[in-house]
């Protein structure tokens, strides 16, 4: 598997990046209702994917204590 941080891809690859992992359904571009993730911050070179998991599992736990296992692990 190539890298997929954006220092090793160029915008165009990271967009195929995340059309690839989301499916024919998600047109990137067009906001990011269905994953409440923001992933043109990632095409955009802004945040690694990485980061932007992590948020949005802060965010589901936030929204979602009673299935809280071990923390969001955000500092």
């Amino acid at each position: 598997m190539h890298s997929i941080l954006i220092k090793d891809t160029t915008r165009e690859q990271r967009e195929q990046i995340v059309r690839d992992s989301l499916g024919e359904d998600y047109d990137v571009g067009c906001g990011y209702d269905s994953t409440g993730i923001d992933y043109q911050l990632y095409i955009d070179g802004k945040k690694e994917l990485r980061e932007l998991n992590a948020e949005a599992r802060c965010g589901f736990e936030v929204a979602h204590p009673e299935e809280r296992k071990n923390g969001c692990g955000m500092v």
